[in-house]
């Protein structure tokens, strides 16, 4: 039976497969770079590993080494990952600012303009760029600093998409292009890029399309390179309503974005919307999750808003898609008598058996939640087994050596008939020290195995109930009470006898204690207990 649905399924879509054969290879290289997606990502990993590693082994290495090689690393994340760039670009400046150094601090900034915009945060992007004092920078961070400013105005233009500002923001870039253009070579890819880019927001189309096309037939780009000038050429042939080549092109980048293990997404997004278009639906859906993923893990947040905002638009078609085509196998099935009923049974079966794996996914995945708690649970349970049967071992040993000491003491006393000898011995005997000596003891243990737990605790309070300890002071006796609970020790009475206080000393200083708390009485035990264990 499942042959014969096949069977039916690729007759009704036999067509449409023969339309777009022209770009199944395409296809199928995309299908096989995101299968190897993990391997580009770990090369780059490798690469960054291998930098960390190297400034790690550096024995005491000068500023301006580790400035370069914080630069080599920020280069890596710019465009992998948002938080580690952002993170270099901070050790850029401050690196600058402790060599004194005002060129490398604008550089800084620069970095740190990139991927402000990148993340499509246009105010921090000019507040950043705006701090740049270009006359400190060399013709190539020159270069990077127009550029990058050029492409700020644009996105916004593109961004705002306000017939007013757009004109304004449109002639800000191509001022500040005209600046960079005037330091590059004339046959240089970025020459090129940024005169055909230029070209395209003042309507000289043909102009750039010759240069995009120029860069993409006769120039020997990187992946990169190759994913911006195809993807800009690309939203040229969207505009002209020439689908097909710019799907094409926006293969080929999704396919170079892959492979230099860029996160931005613009490619594959345009991609997916441009596959919905035109009715692919299923790939799609596939390409937007594909960006979707890409956008989380850089952290680009107009990236993740711009995603979000087809992806349920998308999901939502691939549903419709979905019941259209099992309208038309009703159809199809309904005009084949015999082979209708076996298709209906065989439908009904298949339903049943989701429902149930559905059902059973549901129980699954909750049972796994539950045992996940529960192995939690009995890790820390563990740990604190382990902490406290060595404790107890050790301090019993202690005792016993000490029984062993006392008992030889008064035998040896008794054969020497010096019984006053033995009262003093008894005398000296001094049960407040011993029982200090316990609760250090046990204040040790516990905050080993919860060493943040006097932090904890204190959250749950204002700054003015905080729990204040004296010098070489573990734990007070606010402190052990609940500690005592957060061991497993809810008996009132145990706890009591454990800490040589009554009951109803107990009883006072934990509702005390819960009165002064941040959140409520019924709460309280269990924020306790909700403190982690190492």
């Amino acid at each position: 039976m499942k042959r014969l649905l096949l069977l039916i399924l690729s007759i009704l879509y036999f067509q449409s497969a023969f339309c777009s054969g022209g770009q199944d290879s395409l296809f199928t290289k995309l299908g096989n770079t995101l299968d190897r997606k993990k391997n580009y990502d770990a090369e780059k990993l490798y690469r960054i590993n291998a930098l960390q590693q190297d400034l790690n082994n550096a024995t005491n290495p000068d500023l301006n080494l580790r400035y370069k090689t914080y630069l080599a690393l920020y280069e890596e994340y710019k465009s992998f990952n948002y938080d580690k760039a952002f993170n270099y670009a901070q050790k850029l400046q401050q690196t600058g600012y402790l060599l004194k150094d005002q060129a490398k601090i604008a550089v800084s900034r620069i970095k740190f303009g990139f991927i402000y915009l990148s993340s499509g945060m246009f105010k921090e992007t000019f507040d950043s760029l705006k701090m740049v004092n270009v006359k400190l920078l060399d013709d190539q961070t020159k270069k990077e600093y127009y550029f990058l400013t050029a492409r700020t105005y644009y996105d916004l233009s593109d961004y705002d998409k306000d017939q007013f500002y757009t004109t304004i923001y449109n002639k800000r870039a191509g001022k500040y292009i005209d600046s960079g253009a005037a330091l590059c070579k004339p046959n240089s890819f970025e020459y090129i890029y940024y005169n055909g880019l230029k070209c395209i927001k003042t309507d000289n189309i043909p102009m750039a399309v010759n240069d995009l096309k120029t860069l993409i037939s006769h120039y020997h780009l990187t992946d990169h390179q190759y994913a911006v000038t195809a993807s800009t050429l690309s939203d040229i042939y969207i505009r002209q309503s020439k689908p097909d080549s710019a799907i094409s092109l926006l293969i080929n980048a999704a396919i170079d974005d892959i492979q230099s293990s860029t996160k931005e997404t613009a490619a594959m997004t345009n991609l997916a919307q441009l596959l919905e278009k035109n009715g692919d639906i299923e790939r799609a859906y596939i390409y937007i999750k594909q960006a979707l993923e890409d956008a989380t893990y850089y952290g680009a947040r107009q990236r993740k808003i711009q995603v979000n905002a087809i992806l349920p638009v998308i999901a939502s078609e691939r549903i419709n898609s979905v019941e259209g085509q099992r309208r038309v196998l009703f159809f199809y099935a309904s005009s084949l008598t015999v082979l209708a009923i076996i298709i209906i049974v065989f439908a009904v079966i298949i339903y049943k058996q989701l429902q149930k794996i559905r059902i059973a996914d549901k129980i699954i995945l909750e049972s796994n939640h539950n045992l996940q708690d529960s192995i939690n649970k009995l890790n820390e349970a563990n740990v604190i087994k382990e902490e406290y049967i060595g404790y107890y071992f050790n301090l019993i040993s202690e005792y016993i050596n000490k029984l062993d000491k006392f008992k030889r003491s008064v035998d040896n006393k008794l054969t020497t008939r010096r019984f006053d000898d033995i009262r003093i011995l008894v005398n000296n005997i001094n049960l407040t020290k011993e029982r200090e000596e316990l609760f250090i003891n046990f204040d040790k243990a516990f905050l080993k195995i919860f060493p943040n737990f006097v932090a904890s605790y204190n959250a749950l309070f204002a700054d003015e109930n905080h729990v204040k300890l004296l010098p070489n002071q573990l734990l007070n006796t606010d402190l052990r009470i609940f500690a005592l609970i957060r061991l497993g020790i809810n008996d009132t009475e145990k706890i009591a006898h454990i800490l040589e206080y009554s009951v109803n000393t107990i009883y006072n200083y934990k509702a005390r204690i819960k009165a002064k708390s941040l959140i409520s009485n019924d709460e309280f035990e269990d924020a306790i207990m909700a403190i982690k264990a190492v």
